[in-house]
């Protein structure tokens, strides 16, 4: 009776929040208090904490649609939202460091952003990024200990019960992976194998130290993605506070001098505007922001007059700085078949590729399906197979977001430079090496017919295979980043140097990208800028 119950109040609201959400979408207002643009994993956050004020009017605005559909609740089904509708699907240019190839960047244009399309991995980041996001902004708020004390209030922790790291009753539904494979237990075995410790979760003391191995923590629930949308956006979208407006894309801020008072929009083919009275916040992830920033005139002053752009701000670091974490696949043939359960992505690591390193510099996932990137040899897997996923948690390479024209419409040029810093490929090698050495430990043994990729390569070899299947995390952050020197775009409250009203919060603004998949760090940012904006409007 109780799950009747349940499911018959969960279509009533369903039902009440889309005829309100009708209705506010229908008479848009010319003015809004504050307008967030982006409804990711920080932008859900920033518009479900600002309308929790009833007298406070919120717009959010997304480009994608809606996020309730099969590929998008089904866990298993995640891959399917790649190069889909709801992937902005970005191509970044040849890179002679990869063998000339092109690489995908996958970002979500859907409620929700990367939260509605990612693997689901919930991982917080390592000690030692809080505490250089601390020194960079020069506020400690943004520091480890201040944000453990956030992590445990947002989370709905379905686990052991660890209240040291641990909370329950927050919005992010998190649990460990379920029942997971005998595979994703072999890799906890083989990394033991190699003296690499296991723990009960990956978001506790392990990412304090060295590092080690655990099941990977998701944001799933009941058998269904849990989003950052769904989580916190969704629940208030029968306020009247709260207006969702998607398929609508943020073309330019509006400017008065040094003032920003709205956006200019394209919606249904149309272009028009829209005021904030407070504040605009920029939540369009590590491609997009800097783009409308540029587009709006503030960014590198030469770069903006390539295109005749006004310079109403020059900020050398817009567009810069772009950092992602590269991996390679390590490709095993089980020996009977194995179907993938939960995510396909059960187990997680993090090491040190030295042991004089303060920090993991190297992280690995399982996917328990073959998977390879279009210049690696065609698989033959009678049985099936899985992939070690190693990568590069603290990449030295540097990339850059640019405009090709004036036209916001018009795509940007992204240069990843993704392997272009000489110690990136060194690494990369120790990287492979021990991806190889977990899944030919003796765990792996019962479930192993052979190794498929690499196998045994002279070091030139394996360098030249690294160049050629690598492929990106879809970790794209730091393109305006928060810090005072000559390339920082926001200070430690966020806002944008030299510019007033108006913020940025998305994965653009990390100093460095953080060890470890970036949902959960940006939702950090998306309550950091919360409790900044809440203090300064008293609200």
């Amino acid at each position: 009776m109780t799950s009747i119950n349940s499911s018959s109040q969960d279509q009533d609201f369903a039902e009440r929040a889309n005829a309100n959400q009708a209705s506010l979408r229908a008479a848009l207002k010319t003015h809004y208090d504050f307008i967030v643009c982006g409804a990711g994993s920080s932008g859900s956050v920033i518009a479900r904490r600002l309308a929790e004020n009833p007298s406070v009017q919120v717009l959010l605005l997304e480009a994608g649609g809606d996020e309730d559909v099969p590929e998008v609740t089904n866990p298993a089904l995640w891959p399917t939202n790649l190069r889909s509708d709801r992937d902005w699907a970005f191509q970044a240019a040849p890179n002679p460091h990869l063998n000339g190839r092109s690489i995908l960047l996958s970002m979500g244009k859907v409620l929700g952003g990367g939260s509605s399309i990612n693997a689901m991995v919930w991982a917080r980041g390592h000690k030692s990024d809080w505490d250089f996001f601390a020194t960079e902004a020069k506020d400690p708020a943004w520091g480890y200990e201040n944000v453990l004390a956030i992590y445990r209030n947002i989370e709905d922790w379905k686990g052991p019960p660890d209240p040291e790291y641990r909370g329950t009753g927050g919005p992010m539904f998190i649990q460990s992976s379920p029942n997971p494979s005998p595979i994703a237990s072999a890799m906890l075995e083989a990394a033991q194998e190699l003296g690499i410790p296991s723990f009960p979760n990956p978001n506790g003391r392990m990412m304090e130290g060295d590092g080690g191995c655990a099941y990977s923590d998701s944001s799933t629930r009941d058998g269904k993605r849990h989003s950052v949308f769904r989580a916190y956006t969704y629940p208030y979208m029968d306020r009247p506070n709260l207006t969702v407006l998607t398929h609508t894309v943020v073309t330019r801020l509006l400017l008065e001098q040094q003032q920003v008072t709205g956006v200019e929009i394209m919606r249904d083919g149309q272009t028009s505007t829209l005021r904030a009275t407070s504040e605009v916040i920029l939540s369009l992830g590590a491609i997009h922001t800097p783009k409308v920033l540029m587009c709006s005139g503030i960014g590198d002053q030469d770069e903006l007059r390539q295109f005749s752009i006004p310079v109403l701000q020059h900020l050398p670091g817009v567009g810069r700085n772009l950092q992602d974490h590269v991996t390679f696949g390590c490709i095993w043939e089980y020996k009977y078949p194995i179907s993938p359960r939960n995510t396909g992505s059960e187990a997680t690591m993090y090491w040190k590729s030295h042991p004089t390193l303060d920090a993991p510099d190297l992280m690995f996932c399982q996917a328990e399906f073959p998977t390879r990137s279009p210049a690696t040899p065609v698989l033959d897997l009678p049985n099936g197979g899985w992939s070690m996923f190693g990568g590069l948690a603290r990449p030295k390479s540097r990339g850059r977001v640019r405009l090709s024209s004036s036209n916001p419409l018009d795509p940007v040029r992204l240069e990843a430079n993704t392997l272009a810093h000489t110690d990136d490929i060194k690494v990369a090698l120790v990287c492979a090496e021990m991806a190889r050495a977990i899944g030919n430990a003796r765990a792996f043994m019962p479930f192993v017919e052979r190794e498929v990729l690499p196998g045994g390569k002279s070091k030139s070899q394996l360098e030249y295979y690294i160049r050629d299947s690598a492929v990106s995390y879809w970790h794209l952050t730091c393109t305006a980043k928060m810090g005072h020197d000559a390339l920082s775009v926001v200070d430690g409250s966020l806002k944008v140097h030299g510019i007033r009203n108006l913020r940025i919060a998305d994965g653009s603004i990390m100093p460095r990208v953080t060890t470890g998949n970036t949902m959960a760090p940006c939702v950090i940012i998306g309550e950091r800028a919360s409790q900044i904006l809440k203090k300064e409007h008293c609200i």
